[in-house]
C-alpha cells in the first residue's frame, strides 16, 4: 500500500479566488464583529448581511460567535447563536426561525473524504430547522439536518438526522423522548 497523497491535498484548489478574496476581508470584518459591545445586535445583524449573511429579523448573535464563512450563513427571525459558538460553515449552514444554538456549541460544514488518500476537502451543508434548540457544548456534524423543534442535549454528539420534535442526548446522539410543547405556550404567528 502507497503512503497516503496529503501533498496532493495541499496542492488542491479548495476555493475560488472572489472566495479567497471574501475570507481575506472577513479576517478584518471578524475583528469588528468580534469588538462590537455585547448588546450591538443589530449592528452585528447588519455587519454580517454586508458580507453575504442572510440574517433574519430580531436574530440575537454574541460577538464571541465565531462564524468563518458569512456568506454560507442563513439564519431565521428570533433566532440566537450563544456565546463562543463556532460556525464552522465551509458549507451552508441553514438555521431556521426560533432557532437556539447555546453557548459553545460547534457547527461544522467541513470534513475531509477519509476514503481518499489525499483527502480532499468536503463541505457538506448542515440544517437546523424551525424552533429547534443546540444545547451548550453540543457538536452538529456534518450533512446533517436537526428537524423541527428537535432538542440536541448539552455535550451531544450528533452525525446523523434528528427527527422531529425529538429530544436526543449522547455520543453518539440517540432519541431520548418526544418534546412535547406546553399548551400554554404559544409561537410566534
Amino acid at each position: 500500500m502507497s503512503a497516503p497523497r496529503i501533498d496532493q491535498n495541499r496542492a488542491a484548489v479548495k476555493y475560488s479566488k472572489a472566495e479567497l478574496l471574501r475570507r481575506v476581508l472577513w479576517i478584518a470584518g471578524a475583528w469588528v464583529f468580534r469588538l462590537s459591545p455585547r448588546p450591538c445586535f443589530a449592528f452585528r445583524r447588519w455587519w454580517l448581511r454586508l458580507f453575504g449573511a442572510t440574517v433574519g429579523q430580531e436574530v440575537h448573535i454574541y460577538p464571541s460567535a465565531m462564524i468563518y464563512c458569512p456568506w454560507n450563513l442563513q439564519i431565521g427571525d428570533w433566532s440566537a447563536i450563544g456565546e463562543w459558538a463556532l460556525i464552522y460553515n465551509l458549507g451552508c449552514v441553514t438555521i431556521g426561525e426560533r432557532a437556539t444554538i447555546s453557548q459553545r456549541v460547534h457547527v461544522c460544514a467541513g470534513t475531509h473524504d477519509y476514503t481518499d488518500p489525499s483527502m480532499p476537502l468536503l463541505k457538506p451543508p448542515v440544517v437546523i430547522q424551525d424552533s429547534t434548540w443546540i444545547c451548550a457544548d453540543a457538536y452538529v456534524g456534518p450533512d446533517v439536518t436537526v428537524c423541527e423543534g428537535a432538542v440536541v442535549g448539552a455535550r451531544s454528539v450528533v452525525v446523523k438526522n434528528v427527527p422531529e420534535w425529538t429530544v436526543v442526548a449522547g455520543n453518539p446522539a440517540r432519541p431520548i423522548k418526544p418534546r412535547t410543547m406546553s399548551p400554554d405556550v404559544k409561537t410566534h404567528e
